[in-house]
């Protein structure tokens, strides 16, 4: 007969096993290399996403990073419900899993649970643009600098997100106010 402290400690295990593997990048797909998070800090618009029900409905998504203390990026998500009539705002924090030259961070909006933040694709040159995923294909994301990409560039993040298999034809392209859009 086990012990209940052994099987608290296997459920605890088993438990921790599966919510580590929330913060995995999704198979065959690998973060950038190369990253700098100074770069990288700063507000992105959120241009098209797979949907969720955390984020279903919202429109002039942004997300703002900032340095916190002890490697922590803090993170504020923001974007306006409609059907609601208000600004809906989520505060998280964020670590890098490996080293902090690699887009692989772990995000947290709620105590102790993560889920992978895995940047994907980068535009190194000016950090003007990334595509971002979770730990598996069902999370998405085409963030920019300015509310809006040009073409060329969308259609580009559209076609890698598709060669590393995420369903690009459920992308919900997110609208912005005029007053917010800047040109590239």
């Amino acid at each position: 007969m086990k012990t209940p402290g052994l099987l608290t400690s296997k459920v605890a295990f088993i438990i921790m096993l599966l919510i580590g593997g929330c913060v995995r990048a999704p198979k065959g797909v690998e973060p950038v290399a190369n990253f700098d998070v100074n770069r990288y800090l700063g507000t992105w618009y959120e241009i098209a996403r797979l949907d969720h029900s955390f984020e279903r409905g919202l429109s002039q998504v942004t997300a703002q990073y900032s340095l916190g203390k002890g490697g922590e990026i803090r993170v504020i998500n923001r974007g306006y419900d409609q059907a609601k009539k208000k600004w809906e705002e989520a505060q998280g924090k964020a670590f890098f899993v490996e080293s902090p030259r690699t887009g692989m961070l772990k995000v947290s909006f709620f105590g102790p649970f993560y889920g992978g933040y895995n940047i994907v694709d980068l535009d190194h040159e000016h950090y003007s643009y990334a595509l971002v995923c979770g730990p598996n294909r069902s999370y998405l994301w085409i963030l920019s600098r300015t509310s809006r990409l040009s073409e060329a560039t969308l259609q580009a993040l559209v076609a890698r997100a598709k060669s590393l298999g995420f369903d690009t034809d459920n992308l919900i392209y997110v609208e912005h106010e005029d007053r917010d859009r800047k040109k590239l």
